[in-house]
Parts: C-alpha cells; sequence; structure tokens
C-alpha cells in the first residue's frame, strides 16, 4: 500500500517506519530542512530505544523515503496520516493550527485518481474529524474551482478517520506493533476496510518480528475496536487521563500511608491484584510529566468547558500531581532542616527512563525550587543532559559525568528518573563520597535494605 505521513515527529516517524516495515511504501513528508537532512540519513532528532537502526534498514530495504514535498506524497498515496504536533495553548486548549496548515495542504494537493482516506493521528479535541473534512474540501476549492454544471470533472474523494495513538516514549516501536488495541473511528464501510486491511499484520500477529522489538509471549491477535469519530477522538483523551488518575489516587493515598505508618508498595499491591482494579500506573512518587497527560487533560477540561460540564475529577488529578513535586522538598527538609547552602543532587532527568523528553519533567520542578531556597543543585542523566543544557539555560544547576560524580560533596541525593543504571549502583561507593549519606528515592525503586545496610538514610514516598 502506498502511504503519506504527515509530520515526522515522534509519533509520525515511528509511524512511517513500523508501516515500512510490512512492506509498504511510506513517504513521510517533513517540512523542517535540518531535520529533513538528518532523516534522510536515518538519524533520528531524539533518543528512542532501537528507532535509529530500525528506521535506516527501512530506509535501505527502500521501502521509507523522507520529503518535504507534501504534493507528491499525498499524490502518490492511498492513505494519509496526519501526525503533526499539538501543542497546549495557555488556556489549555490544543494548538490545532499546524493540523489546520497540513489538512488544507492535503486537499490542495488531491487529485481524482484515486480515493484517499486521510486518518488523523495527530491527538486533537473531540470534532476534529469533522473540522478536517472542511479544511480538506477548503483545499480542493482553492485549487479546483468548483466546475459548471456542463463539465463532467469530478471532485476528488475522500474520506477522514480517526485512528489515535497510544504510544509510550522508551516503547515506541514494541508499542506500534503489540498494542493492546488499534481504534478507527469511522462510519465510512470503503475506509474502514482499508484500515483494517493496513493494520492486518498487527491484527493477525502473522508478521516475523523485528528484533529490536521482540514478540510478547502468548499474544496472537490484537482488538480491532471500530467507533464514530468522536468517540475515537475522545478515547486517547480518556485513556490518558485515566493513567494519570491512577498515579495521583496511589500519590494521595501514600500521604496517608505516611501518616498512619503504612507501606503504599504493600497497599497498592494488595489493591492492584484486584482484576477490577489492576496494578499498571499505580505508583506512587513524584508524580507524572511528559507531554501526554497535561496535555490532554487539560484539553479534555477546556472541551468540556465549552459544554459547561463540570470535571471535578480531572481537576484534583492535575492539583494531586503539583502537590507532589513538593513532596520531595518537604522530605528534604525534615531531614537536613535547612535548605539554603545545602548541596543536592538529581538522579535523573528526563520524565521516565529510556527517553530524552524533559516536558513537564517533575526534575525542573524540583531544581528550580530548589534553587529559589538558595541550594546547589548538581544532576545526573545518562540521556538528556545536552537536551536540558539547551532547553533550559536559565537553570544554574552543576551538570556531572556519572552517579559518583554526583553524590560526590552532597548532603543529598534525590532519584527522579527511574533508569536502571540508578537501581544497580555500587551504593556504597556513592555513600563514601557523599557529605551526609541521604537519599530520597521519589520513584520507591530503590531497596530500602540495601540502602541502610552502606550507611545511608533512607526516604521513600509513602513508607
Amino acid at each position: 500500500m502506498d502511504i503519506c505521513v504527515v509530520g515526522a515527529g515522534y509519533v509520525g516517524l515511528v509511524t512511517s517506519a513500523c508501516l515500512a516495515y510490512f512492506g509498504n511504501q511510506v513517504t513521510a513528508v517533513e517540512s523542517n530542512p535540518i531535520r529533513l537532512e538528518s532523516l534522510k540519513q536515518g538519524e533520528i532528532p531524539f533518543f528512542e530505544p532501537g528507532l535509529s537502526d530500525f528506521v535506516k534498514s527501512c530506509i535501505a530495504l527502500g521501502t521509507l523515503k523522507f520529503t518535504d514535498n507534501l504534493d507528491d506524497g499525498v499524490k502518490s498515496s492511498d492513505v494519509i496520516f496526519i501526525c503533526v504536533g499539538t501543542p497546549p495553548l495557555a488556556n489549555g486548549e490544543s494548538d490545532l493550527s499546524q493540523v489546520m496548515t497540513v489538512a488544507r495542504g492535503i486537499g490542495g494537493a488531491l487529485d481524482n485518481k484515486r480515493r484517499r482516506v486521510i486518518v488523523n493521528k495527530s491527538t486533537v479535541p473531540v470534532g476534529s474529524g469533522n473540522w478536517v473534512e472542511m479544511l480538506v474540501a477548503q483545499g480542493v476549492q482553492s485549487v479546483q474551482p468548483v466546475p459548471a454544471r456542463s463539465s463532467r470533472t469530478e471532485a476528488p474523494a475522500f474520506s477522514v478517520v480517526s485512528n489515535p495513538e497510544f504510544l509510550r516514549e522508551g516503547s515506541a516501536i514494541a508499542d506500534s506493533f503489540y498494542p493492546d488495541r488499534i481504534v478507527v473511528g469511522s462510519t465510512d464501510e470503503p475506509s474502514i476496510d482499508l484500515m483494517r486491511k493496513l493494520y492486518n499484520p498487527i491484527l493477525t500477529q502473522d508478521f516475523e518480528a523485528p528484533e529490536c522489538a521482540p514478540r510478547p509471549k502468548g499474544l496472537e491477535h490484537v482488538p480491532f475496536v471500530l467507533t464514530d469519530l468522536a468517540s475515537a477522538e475522545l478515547i486517547k483523551y480518556a485513556a490518558n487521563a485515566f493513567l494519570a488518575m491512577k498515579i495521583s489516587f496511589a500519590n494521595e493515598v501514600a500521604g496517608l500511608c505516611e501518616k498512619v505508618g503504612a507501606d503504599i508498595k504493600q497497599v497498592t499491591r494488595g489493591i492492584g491484584l484486584d482484576m477490577r482494579i489492576g496494578s499498571a500506573f499505580l505508583n506512587a512518587g513524584v508524580g507524572w510529566g511528559g507531554s501526554c497527560f497535561q496535555k490532554d487533560i487539560l484539553a479534555l477540561m477546556q472541551v468540556a468547558r465549552e459544554y459547561h460540564y463540570p470535571t471535578h475529577l480531572l481537576e484534583a488529578t492535575i492539583k494531586v500531581n503539583e502537590h507532589q513535586r513538593l513532596v520531595v522538598i518537604q522530605k528534604l527538609q525534615d531531614e537536613l532542616k535547612i535548605i539554603k547552602g545545602r548541596t543536592v543532587g538529581l538522579m535523573g532527568l528526563s520524565f521516565k527512563p529510556n527517553t530524552d523528553d524533559l516536558r513537564d519533567a517533575p526534575s525542573l520542578g524540583i531544581a528550580r525550587q530548589l534553587i529559589k531556597m538558595g541550594a546547589l543543585v548538581k544532576v545526573y542523566d545518562p540521556v538528556s543532559m545536552d537536551s536540558c543544557k539547551k532547553q533550559h539555560p536559565d537553570l544554574d544547576m552543576q551538570y556531572c559525568s556519572d552517579l559518583v560524580d554526583l553524590a560526590t560533596g552532597c548532603d543529598a541525593i534525590v532519584l527522579v528518573t527511574e533508569w536502571e543504571e540508578f537501581k544497580r549502583a555500587n551504593w556504597r561507593e556513592v555513600s563514601q563520597v557523599m557529605r551526609w549519606p541521604l537519599v530520597v528515592d521519589g520513584r520507591n525503586v530503590l531497596q530500602e535494605d540495601e540502602m541502610t545496610g552502606v550507611g545511608m538514610t533512607y526516604r521513600g514516598v509513602g513508607r
């Protein structure tokens, strides 16, 4: 199948490579000239395990190419994916300017040689499917005026479907090949049939798994969830909001655990074994971050406001998460008493391991508060320090070469991102170079017995 993917950012690039792996001819359209030249060489602009080599292999096979020519990509394709960014505006709404430009551009490039399916894969508010259809039609009319009745020229045929993505940074390739479900929002039967055909290798799991993403044991098929447009658009927002709510719930219970002398790890294990609840995302710590949860919750709340509908749970989810960033500061104050003049090391910068993404990362808020309180902040992250230096030059932090360098001279170190490197650390060596051997485990992933066994003071969250 011939496919055009507009936008070679995180979602677009992963989507392009995975569809190309199945033998489809994929043209990825990227407007940024610097990024475009890098992508042609298989060099990706962000960190995602295995993706760079995977993209290079698809380029070598001849099934994936990159261009800045939207017209060529559209004209040669049966299916066109819109995968551009929808960043949040100050009021919580999604910025749909890129979607608008691309939709009109697609319309202007359409011809009547074949019927196209235009796929909304960007995270867009409810109602965007109809809106995109209108914009594409406007693009068509801008270059193809309505013909006179005597003319036999037919307008280009197309339909718009919603196909939300559920990728997790750090495991995007596996999430693409082995998703929990594939959601398609449409009532147009030909479009539904085409999307089912496109995703058939994933639905049936009859493809050879790539080396970078082995197939999970026992996976034999993937559900195909067919909905209307509005429901598909709402599914993505609702899913992320619910996951964020589970984390905030665990964090609120963690605060109560500390008051009554309970252990949140034991509590969440006990309730997570209930099949109605489940253990995934039921983790207490410094709170969630990243590009999706906050943005999607705010966008969902904005849609609700348009209909004068209250969203008390969503508001509480954000409020609890904002408070959780300060829990680390409180624990440091409890142990050190005075923060001014202290040296505090932050273990990890990215909002989660296996990515260099710093968007809404808890580390940045914690660092800013410590600096404001007069502390010297040292940081170490295996991947995202260069990104942090470029994106946040205002943060006066000392960047370190490894964990021992980070701990040297520190009054306390805080685990913010649960990289495997930190879990396997030589804590005896770390404790010996610290001024005061205090560790605050912001993710509850370290072994308290191991910490105290080498003379360190251990503080977790809700423990």
